[in-house]
């Protein structure tokens, strides 16, 4: 892969990545043209990183998007536990008859409940079960920026492009102010810079093959 090739693919991946997080985009689009943003940065990094000869650049972005696709499954499943169980504890408050096997839940279409034994335990538990979920995300977020910025860094210091260690300082602190919602703002605008850091990439000039001083052969002998 070409410097010209990667140098468009991470910038036209950058752009659909900031397009795709646009309210109304996001909402027709399911993430997919994010996510294809996503895959044209990757593949724009490892052919940076082969150019450049330092696997650090692709290796830390891989590693950042592993943990953040760890991050997102966890929350998932600790959100799915949060809703069963809540939602069982309550079925067993207002229905106490019911045998608690999720198999028999058709039965409780015969049953009258009883809206007496209503507590807002169950609300409080999947409150909890959803406040876990989200600071697990949070945190498996801070780890992806913190690679992802590492990994900006090395490019920046073989590109000589400044603006990409910009971008993933911006990125890292927008990840942890995420918390206050302004982050989201910070790490779309460190898209942004990324966007305008791959097309700033500039052709190294080729080294002149070395030229060795001519000598003229010495005299023969008389």
């Amino acid at each position: 892969m070409t410097l010209e090739t990667s140098k468009t693919l991470g910038g036209v991946g950058a752009i659909l990545m900031l397009i795709g997080t646009l309210p109304i985009l996001s909402t027709y689009s399911f993430g997919i043209i994010t996510l294809i943003g996503l895959i044209l940065i990757l593949v724009a990094l490892n052919g940076l990183g082969n150019i450049y000869k330092d696997r650090g650049i692709f290796n830390n972005s891989l590693y950042g998007l592993i943990s953040g696709i760890i991050g997102v499954v966890v929350a998932i499943v600790i959100v799915a536990v949060s809703v069963l169980t809540s939602l069982h504890n309550f079925l067993e408050s207002i229905f106490p008859s019911w045998n608690g096997s999720w198999s028999s839940i058709s039965s409780l279409s015969g049953m009258t409940p009883d809206t007496s034994n209503i507590s807002m335990s169950s609300v409080w538990n999947f409150l909890a079960g959803l406040l876990v979920a989200l600071a697990i995300l949070w945190i498996f977020l801070i780890i992806w920026a913190f690679l992802a910025r590492r990994s900006l860094g090395l490019l920046s210091t073989k590109s000589g492009v400044g603006m990409f260690s910009t971008a993933g300082t911006l990125l890292l602190i927008g990840a942890v102010l995420t918390i206050i919602l302004i982050g989201f703002l910070l790490m779309w605008i460190a898209v942004l810079l990324l966007a305008i850091a791959f097309f700033r990439i500039k052709h190294q000039p080729e080294q002149p093959m070395p030229t060795t001083a001519y000598q003229q052969p010495p005299p023969a002998p008389m």
